[in-house]
């Protein structure tokens, strides 16, 4: 689904105009980006939780050449769905 099918459905279930729907989920996603960037947690009870995971530096291979290489370390966005979520689903 896309932003603006997303924004259809919010403005048919709740009768906000398109405008208002589209700065909401668009304020929600800044929200989350910004909290994220700075390394926090966001639970979303009976949704999910985003967190920010550190993946360390590791030693890969190219598998072309087969030579060792160094794998930088970096940061994960993780997405773990909540109960409800997960029941709504199965």
């Amino acid at each position: 689904m896309s932003k603006e099918a997303l924004v259809d459905q919010i403005v048919a279930n709740t009768g906000l105009t398109k405008k208002d729907a589209t700065a909401a989920i668009s304020q929600v996603t800044q929200a989350i980006s910004d909290l994220m960037v700075k390394g926090q947690d966001i639970s979303l009870i009976g949704f999910g939780k985003f967190s920010v995971k550190d993946v360390p530096a590791r030693t890969g291979r190219n598998p072309s050449t087969g030579a060792e290489i160094q794998i930088a370390a970096r940061k994960q966005v993780k997405f773990t769905p909540g109960k409800g979520l997960k029941d709504a689903v199965n």
